[in-house]
């Protein structure tokens, strides 16, 4: 799940198919005129803004079922050949040729090429599309950061030697480079099909082992597997999406659904030995870190005082007791526990009232009489505060005497806003791995001007030193650079570190080559169904 997004803390769901479809599936009836037996059925909703289809500028995961790109990653998180069947590295790591599969095909059949790859890039990072993304995760390309800039018409570090192989030139040899490439702007898309309409995401040619068949608003999605699949035909013949049809626990339990992600308020029922589903219960711990973040742009929090005494007026102990009911690791820096990188010995900001209520007095503000109005902007509808931003909130009030007014933007818009520029001095946070690497935290959400970085924050020093871990190639080397940033980063406290989630599925015994993954890959094409 990427992008600046807010990580799962409070909704303990794993996010797949489409932007904001959580997983579900099914009865033996039919359903579109798809039967069911032969399905893996899913709940989930539909987001009402483009964007969120689009490779180019979604800020989830991306539709993995349609799309595609040189590389993946497998169950295990190894990464392993896509549309690329192989690639070189030349000796200063800085050129890489990809040799795309000759049997790579859109799906209405027409051959991929590196001609499609360029055309994809350079939409991505055209001005017009304005993505919030292409900078993260195509930005180390030679002459993507001019095109975005509209100074460039095309990407000068993208070359098509032939049909089948792609150069890619990249401004310094990055070790992490290529992970960057599993996520959905580097993805593949048909340029007549992108180019048909406002809606063409509704019918989509893409190249994945999936192909979208119908789209019924409001009631269901189904994807077919693509018979002529580079990597084969899937074992799953469809996949159902049902649109809004209810509660996905229930769902699962009337056999309508196949997969769903557990609510804080059922985890104890499931993890019940006497509970009959108890055996279909899968728990992981997600590479995840909860957050919020303080625009360190505007007052107060251009004050590294105000930032700190936020942070350890926050009790991460007692919201994920009440709040969370337990459910949570608490965070005290951006890598999440299972992440390269993770270190035991950070010395984190406790939670302590008093100091906090001295570093607030110490701050150019001199203490809560001197701050201005704050406002936290909030994903939303109406006036209904969240139990997580009112129990911080209230923490707030009762250490700091701050009073907090929140403001609420509908969900479906909520990054474009923010992104924009148009939210309040906190905002919600939060980031899951991309890719399994600290420089997908450190670097992507805290150098100065990162698209994923809307609290303005900039540290000089930092920075150096993100750019020094970007090109090391030894592994213990680099790995002690980013333990280094994280440290300084804890320590200038641009965001307020709160929780690492846990991730709660039911999967019915039927569904077989299921496997909990912390980061989204397109898991259905490793999946079959058994007696259903």
């Amino acid at each position: 799940m990427a992008k600046f997004k807010r990580a799962a803390v409070v909704f303990l769901a794993f996010c797949l198919v489409i932007p904001f479809l959580l997983n579900g599936a099914s009865s033996a009836s039919a359903q579109a005129g798809v039967p069911l037996d032969q399905a893996l059925v899913y709940e989930g909703g539909e987001s009402t803004n483009p964007r969120d289809y689009d490779p180019a500028t979604t800020h989830s995961s991306g539709d993995k079922l349609v799309f595609s790109g040189l590389v993946s990653f497998d169950p295990h998180l190894n990464l392993t050949p896509d549309l690329a069947e192989t690639w070189d590295i030349s000796s200063n790591g800085t050129v890489y040729t990809f040799h795309l599969r000759t049997n790579a095909k859109f799906h209405d059949g027409r051959a991929v090429t590196a001609q499609d790859v360029i055309y994809s890039w350079e939409r991505a990072a055209s001005p017009a599309i304005a993505s919030d993304t292409v900078l993260t995760y195509l930005g180390d390309t030679v002459g993507v950061k001019e095109m975005v800039a509209g100074q460039a018409e095309h990407i000068t570090g993208l070359a098509a030697l032939d049909d089948h192989t792609l150069q890619v030139t990249i401004d310094a040899p990055k070790p992490y480079f290529i992970l960057k490439l599993t996520y959905p702007t580097g993805f593949v898309v048909d340029k007549a099909n992108v180019e048909s309409g406002g809606n063409w995401y509704q019918h989509p040619n893409g190249t994945g082992p999936y192909r979208l068949t119908q789209w019924n608003s409001h009631d269901s999605i189904v994807y077919e597997a693509n018979a002529d699949f580079y990597l084969g035909k899937p074992s799953i013949p469809y996949v159902v999406v049902k649109l809004f049809q209810g509660n996905g626990e229930r769902l699962y339990e009337t056999g309508d659904i196949d997969v769903t992600g557990v609510s804080l308020y059922s985890i104890d029922r499931y993890m019940d030995p006497a509970e009959p589903m108890h055996s279909e219960l899968l728990q992981g711990v997600d590479l995840c870190t909860g957050y919020v973040v303080f625009d360190t742009t505007k007052p107060p929090f251009d004050d590294v005082n105000v930032r700190k005494a936020f942070s350890m007026a926050f009790d991460r102990q007692r919201y994920i007791d009440v709040v969370l009911q337990g459910q949570a690791l608490p965070a005290v820096g951006p890598y999440p526990p299972g992440l390269p990188g993770f270190n035991y010995d950070l010395k984190g900001l406790p939670y302590d009232p008093a100091q906090a209520r001295e570093l607030l007095k110490q701050s150019k503000y001199g203490g809560p009489q001197g701050l201005p109005p704050i406002v936290y902007t909030t994903m939303g509808i109406g006036s209904y505060v969240g139990p997580d931003v009112s129990a911080m909130a209230e923490m707030w009030e009762q250490n700091l005497g701050v009073t907090i007014t929140v403001e609420n933007i509908e969900y479906d818009y909520y990054y474009d806003q923010v992104y924009s520029g148009n939210h309040g001095q906190l905002l919600d946070g939060g980031w899951c791995a991309d890719y399994p690497d600290p420089e997908n935290f450190a670097d992507v959400l805290f150098h100065t001007g990162s698209q994923q970085n809307p609290g303005g924050y900039s540290n000089p020093a930092l920075d150096a030193l993100l750019e020094q871990a970007r090109v090391e190639q030894d592994v213990t080397r680099r790995i002690a650079l980013y333990q280094q940033a994280e440290q300084m980063i804890v320590d200038d406290a641009p965001v307020l570190f709160t929780t690492h989630s846990l991730s709660y599925q039911l999967v019915k015994p039927y569904v077989k080559g299921y496997s909990f993954t912390p980061i989204s890959i397109p898991i259905e094409r490793y999946m079959w169904l058994e007696g259903k």
